[in-house]
């Protein structure tokens, strides 16, 4: 089964009292968001103070925050060229809202190279005709400057998503509703969708080559389901962790994860090790795939990367209280 580098997550929409925003790539008043200008210091502020997912897309080389107000651009320029190595990279130096957009993203994913699932509320300032204010499941294929509707418009609000490539070439997409407790599973790229586990997870994060496994966090442990979603085991001898995701065969394969303390765990032939940590909670957490993998982290200080697995970082958003 073809699998790209994908980089994906939602997560625990914790929330933190900020007063200010940061960038440490050196950002100026003069910056413009050619995808719809700059933000204010209060406007970014605000935005990061819930950021439900992370991620990055190899083909265009963006990284991208999905928050409460919008899918924000994430500034990369302070990284080396290891990271999305061969992608282009964004000549941002501040987190940019995206098109203005205000939608609350909160399942979000990048599902294969320029596509982009996510799942949430509308933007308050757009008319709506939805009969719930749930956006369902949307795609864009633009960076997120635009969203077209793909299911379930108006009933689902899927806080956390991930999509894998089948092998004729459509999407499995694995769509969590945290209101109702409920998986689904769509193998069509997410236009129907079929009954999966009913049960309380945190996070979820599907096998790079494998459809039919997906691993999930759960306040009693980590557990994996080897049929698609529709029923789970614990994983024995995995850490209590909050957030994860799996990582490229070409990297190594396993799992990654931080526990609620931020401590970093790394899975490599069914042995896990520490191996390092963000000293807090994490809010929310992705691997950037590639034969270089990197891992964003998103928590109270910011948004930062590593490329050593939680042993050193480097800040790319940095909030100030």
């Amino acid at each position: 089964m073809a699998r790209f580098n994908r980089s994906r997550r939602r997560i625990i929409a914790l929330s933190f009292p900020l007063v200010g925003l940061m960038v440490l790539t050196g950002c100026s008043a003069n910056d413009v968001d050619s995808a719809g200008g700059s933000p204010s210091i209060d406007a970014a502020a605000n935005a990061f103070e819930h950021v439900h997912g992370l991620g990055a897309d190899p083909l265009t080389g963006d990284t991208y925050a999905a928050t409460h107000q919008g899918v924000w651009l994430i500034p990369t320029g302070v990284l080396p060229d290891t990271y999305l190595t061969g992608a282009p990279r964004a000549n941002t130096t501040q987190p940019l809202q995206i098109a203005g957009r205000a939608q609350d993203t909160m399942g979000f994913t990048v599902a294969a190279p320029g596509q982009l699932l996510a799942s949430g509320h509308p933007d308050p300032t757009e008319p709506s005709d939805l009969a719930l204010p749930n956006l369902g499941l949307i795609s864009s294929t633009d960076g997120a400057s635009t969203w077209t509707p793909l299911s379930l418009a108006g009933k689902t609000d899927f806080h956390d998503l991930d999509a894998v490539p089948l092998d004729d070439g459509t999407l499995r997409v694995y769509g969590y509703d945290a209101g109702a407790g409920t998986l689904s599973v769509s193998d069509d790229s997410g236009l129907t969708w079929s009954a999966g586990a009913n049960l309380a997870l945190r996070d979820m994060s599907v096998h790079p080559s494998q459809a039919d496994q997906l691993y999930a966090t759960t306040a009693a442990g980590v557990v994996v389901s080897t049929d698609a979603g529709r029923t789970f085991s614990a994983l024995a001898g995995a850490p209590a962790l909050l957030l994860m995701d799996t990582i490229d065969a070409n990297a190594g394969g396993g799992i990654v994860g931080l526990d609620p303390s931020g401590a970093v765990w790394r899975q490599v032939a069914e042995t896990w090790t520490q191996t390092g940590t963000t000293g807090r909670a994490p809010e929310a957490f992705t691997v950037v795939g590639g034969s270089s993998p990197w891992i964003l982290v998103a928590d109270a200080t910011g948004i930062s990367a590593s490329n050593d697995y939680g042993k050193t970082w480097t800040a790319l958003v940095s909030l100030s209280s």
